[in-house]
């Protein structure tokens, strides 16, 4: 009796295997008449780990051009910034880089 081998598996070269990369979502603040510049600046470093001249510059940003991009995360963690955003009174959105 005679043996036989079974053929090797051969990858599908019609098929190739993705790699999902997620490169990040703004985080926006956004102007608004009420908050004090000097709050805005302690949240920002409260929030974000910057330091008080980061926070300063993102603050005159957002008073001069009605909005920055303070970070640029992964969608879940810029969702959470959002939240914390929100929780603190600030107006902040999300947006693709």
């Amino acid at each position: 009796m005679a043996t036989t081998t079974a053929p090797a598996p051969v990858k599908d070269p019609a098929r190739r295997e993705r790699v999902s990369r997620e490169f990040g979502w703004n985080v926006l603040v956004w102007n608004d008449p009420i908050t004090l510049m000097s709050y805005v600046v302690l949240v920002f470093r409260r929030l974000f780990g910057y330091d008080h001249e980061t926070a300063t510059r993102l603050m005159l940003q957002v008073h001069n051009e009605g909005r920055a991009v303070v970070a640029t995360q992964p969608r879940e963690q810029a969702e959470v910034s959002v939240a914390r955003l929100h929780a603190f009174g600030l107006q902040a959105t999300l947006a693709r880089p």
